[in-house]
């Protein structure tokens, strides 16, 4: 945005320090000027050797005489001295602020990897240039994050274009071809470039905040997720086990669901291939509010753990033949988390398999009494 010239901070800051030492060399000026009318009188009878009109010398008039003009030299000096001390005093300190200014231009024209790293002792400069070292390194990871994911998004969404292109190429070649087939196939292409680009757009409406929070019952998503999948866990031979109480937290019901959903979903697709089990737990403990999916499985390592939540890092040791994955699962469950202020911990558990607690601010809530009562019976569920 434009705006009219002005004066210089520098400047302004000079002319103040050089008005104020004015203002205090006149106001020392005056109480001296004050104190001399006090005690010094107007006038004074002289000897018969000093000549005078009517034998008075006037001691004001001639000390008003001598006084005014060393006052006014004073008075210049000060204004030469406040202008040159200020605009020096005023320079050093807004070094840092001139330090600051410049790493703001660089890291507008993308240079995001400088820092101030301001010296000196703590204050209000060097506070607002460690406040702006970190917001550069928390956008730098942001970019670098947004830029990988960016490359990833791309690959995944060509791959279902490309296959695409080859099964329309193949069917123009041989147009004695059955087509059936080829329907089929890009039928299954399809609703997996559809599948990635709902999950895309969840994934950016999550991270940018933008839904209305209301009350919801942690407990009472988790029975839905395991409703809603229970025909795939009883294909993969997975048995749910479901327990807690009443788990009430604000955000946005949807999100929350499928944050609920792709966890259930996450732990019976990467099970044992027979007889799995599925664990879900709700509760609220120390103003928090605590939903954790335990399920057995192939035994992980911790270093393989830790990168499950990266956009499109599917961990391919754990992926089964038989199902469609996009790798943004357990990435969309991360963001849903942080977006409500929560966080998402992973750990391998030492027998096999993986726990996945979320933790969000804890709400409050109600619902009926034979709905809890329900949960809190652990339920189990199998084919």
């Amino acid at each position: 945005m434009r705006r009219a010239p002005g004066l210089s901070v520098r400047l302004k800051l000079t002319l103040s320090y050089a008005a104020f030492l004015m203002l205090a060399g006149v106001l020392l000026l005056a109480a001296v000027w004050a104190f001399l009318l006090r005690y010094v009188p107007d006038r004074a009878l002289l000897g018969p050797t000093v000549t005078t009109v009517d034998g008075v010398f006037p001691i004001r008039s001639v000390l008003l005489r001598v006084f005014a003009p060393k006052a006014a030299l004073v008075l210049a000096f000060l204004l030469v001295f406040g202008l040159a001390g200020g605009w020096i005093l005023a320079g050093r300190i807004l070094a840092p602020l001139t330090r600051i200014t410049n790493a703001t231009r660089l890291a507008s024209t993308g240079s995001l990897s400088q820092r101030i790293r301001l010296p000196g002792r703590k204050d209000e400069f060097r506070e607002l240039a460690d406040a702006f070292d970190t917001m550069l390194a928390q956008l730098e990871a942001h970019v670098a994050v947004q830029q990988r994911f960016a490359a990833n998004a791309s690959h995944e969404l060509r791959t279902p274009l490309a296959v695409s292109k080859a099964l329309l190429d193949v069917a123009r070649a041989d147009p004695g071809h059955d087509t059936r087939e080829v329907i089929d196939r890009l039928h299954t292409v399809n609703t997996r470039a559809i599948e990635l680009t709902e999950a895309l757009l969840l994934l950016s409406r999550a991270d940018q905040r933008s839904f209305t929070r209301e009350h919801v019952d942690l407990s009472l998503l988790a029975e839905e997720a395991v409703e809603t999948l229970l025909p795939l866990a009883e294909k993969h031979d997975v048995t749910i086990e479901t327990s807690g109480d009443v788990t009430p937290v604000a955000g946005s019901p949807a999100l929350l669901l499928q944050m609920t959903t792709n966890l259930v979903q996450n732990a019976i697709v990467h099970n044992l291939p027979e007889q799995g089990i599925l664990r879900i737990n709700t509760g609220t403990r120390s103003g928090t509010a605590a939903l954790t999916v335990e399920n057995t499985g192939e035994k992980l390592a911790a270093e393989l753990v830790s990168t499950l939540t990266e956009p499109f890092k599917r961990g391919t040791e754990r992926l089964r033949t038989d199902q469609a994955n996009v790798g943004l699962g357990l990435a969309i469950v991360d963001t849903i988390a942080r977006a409500h202020d929560g966080t998402l911990t992973l750990a391998p558990r030492p027998s096999g398999g993986m726990s996945v607690t979320v933790e969000l601010p804890a709400g409050e809530g109600r619902r009926s009494q034979a709905s809890a009562a329900a949960l809190r019976s652990s339920t189990e569920r199998s084919r």
